[in-house]
């Protein structure tokens, strides 16, 4: 494939640019036993079920368009029988059903980008498998309900990889949930998925994304998103359970007249935390428009960095970026890192951060009416971490509310 793999041992010594450095040794990478298929998720163990629901998986099915199960190295349930509109599959399975996909694979996301994509690349070669899901819209079609997707680690000290592509045909509209867990006696493992979205002219894709790891778990998302004429990106972050390290910079190519990509985030860092998360939107063609919309509470001693990058490199494109913070803790803190960039003139980009404490005049005023101290400061966390979800159709926006509900429970 091309030359994917030499640029993947060239850079797998290679650090992040930015992110606390992993010391991928720690963690295995031999081929992980293979887990058996299952026939239905319902045969899935109570407490499994129980984390799968904490991060938007519904065993059910209610509601979903598709399903896809990946637990440590092994896809283990896939349903594409749900929607006609709709592909579902392992990677491997639709490589070797569509050859033209290699065309997509190591285009939007490089393999030398650091030692975690080349890590990814280099495990493809060697175990001859790509762990991951692929899914595709089908052309002039609009699937309300959504696709759900889990990457699950239930074997601690791993290090878990996996390479997603996901394709909107021409004038289709898709909407992924992926979910992302551990089990709830997995304390250290790593995660590394890559992500390729590539939407064509006229389609929409939302893709909601919500994490829930153990303390030490390591977690290195790598995502990359193409949009054509008249397409639309929009992107759901959720973290609110404690993790070691994460490091994500998701990076929008907005190369099609009219694209729009945008990008809306809720970090909650607990107890310590590194929490690295940001969005980036090159504007590269003539009417595109970009937003990058972030909500961070850091408290206990976590740390959270919380960036955005808009580049307008050609005229008449449109840019904003906005970030605000609260800091509960003298041991907690919050870096704003936004950035503006422009390459040409008769654009717009502007942003706006902020960063604080809770207002004590918001605290006294719940006080005075009754309302416990600690009670009232997480009423003021959870109202300000509550985010307009734009784009959505009613019932998903729904489902999306539920799961920020969900994810804020504690905070």
């Amino acid at each position: 494939m091309r030359n994917v793999y030499e640029d993947a041992e060239r850079a797998k010594d290679k650090k992040a640019a930015i992110g606390a450095d992993i010391t991928i040794e720690n963690f295995t990478d031999e081929t992980i036993n293979a887990i058996d298929m299952i026939d239905d998720l319902d045969d899935l163990s109570k407490q499994t079920k129980k984390d799968l629901l904490k991060v938007g998986v519904d065993t059910n099915e209610e509601n979903r368009a598709g399903s896809f199960l990946q637990v440590d190295q092994s896809n283990i349930f896939t349903n594409n029988s749900i929607s006609d509109s709709i592909e579902v599959m392992n990677m491997g399975i639709a490589l070797e059903k569509y050859s033209w996909l290699e065309d997509y694979m190591w285009n939007v996301v490089k393999p030398d980008a650091d030692k975690y994509t080349a890590k990814t690349a280099l495990r493809e070669k060697e175990e001859g498998v790509t762990s991951g899901y692929f899914v595709r819209s089908l052309p002039s079609t609009k699937e309300v309900m959504p696709v759900q997707a889990c990457m699950f680690i239930s074997d601690a000290d791993i290090m878990q990889t996996a390479h997603n592509v996901i394709i909107a045909e021409e004038n289709s509209e898709l909407h992924l949930i992926t979910g992302c867990a551990t089990g709830d006696d997995i304390s250290s493992a790593m995660h590394v998925g890559v992500s390729e979205m590539y939407l064509k002219p006229g389609s929409k894709i939302t893709f909601t994304m919500v994490h829930n790891w153990a303390e030490e778990v390591e977690v290195r998302p790598r995502t990359g998103i193409k949009l054509e004429d008249n397409s639309t990106y929009i992107n759901n972050y959720i973290l609110t359970s404690p993790v070691s390290t994460i490091q994500s910079f998701p990076t929008a190519y907005c190369d099609g007249k009219n694209s729009r990509a945008i990008f809306q985030s809720i970090q909650g860092g607990k107890k310590d935390s590194i929490i690295d998360v940001g969005s980036r939107a090159l504007l590269n063609a003539e009417g595109a428009k970009a937003e990058v919309i972030s909500r961070a509470v850091a408290q206990d001693e976590s740390k959270i960095y919380a960036r955005g990058h808009l580049a307008g490199i050609v005229p008449n494109v449109k840019g904003h970026l906005e970030c605000h913070g609260l800091v509960l803790s003298d041991d907690s803190f919050i870096y704003a890192v936004p950035e503006l960039e422009a390459s040409s003139t008769n654009l717009e980009m502007s942003h706006e951060a902020a960063v604080g404490k809770i207002s004590e005049d918001e605290i006294n005023y719940l006080t005075s009416r009754g309302i416990p101290e600690e009670e009232a400061e997480s009423m003021i966390v959870r109202g300000f971490l509550n985010m307009d979800i734009t784009g959505l159709p009613d019932e998903l926006a729904q489902q999306t509310q539920n799961m920020i509900d969900m994810s804020l429970d504690g905070m």
